[in-house]
């Protein structure tokens, strides 16, 4: 016989699984963070004098992979800024009632 989860065991499920989702942003930011500043280093050790240090080349790596960042971030923090936390229950009332209120044109 197969054991019901408790609210407390589903609520605990819950909210594991937005610790992983943060540990895994947090982690990535951290690469990034590590990651761009040795290449920032390296393209200034290197540089050409006569050029200028905020060149393309040298932030392009940074720019992209901070898209991608952004994107991870939105992800984990703001996948419901446009819709709201219950977007798709209040969404579902809205048609259930469109929907009944068609079939009452109709009777």
């Amino acid at each position: 016989m197969e054991k019901i989860p408790t609210d407390e065991e589903i609520r605990y499920e819950i909210a594991s699984k937005k610790v992983k989702k943060l540990k895994g942003f947090y982690s990535h930011l951290v690469i990034y963070i590590v990651i761009n500043t040795i290449i920032l280093i390296g393209n200034y050790q290197f540089w050409n004098k006569s050029g200028s240090f905020f060149s393309w080349n040298n932030l392009s790596t940074a720019f992209f992979w901070g898209i991608g960042l952004a994107a991870h971030a939105f992800s984990v923090f703001g996948g419901h800024i446009f819709l709201g936390k219950d977007w798709e229950e209040r969404k579902i009332k809205e048609l259930m009632e469109k929907d009944k209120n068609r079939n009452k044109n109709w009777e």
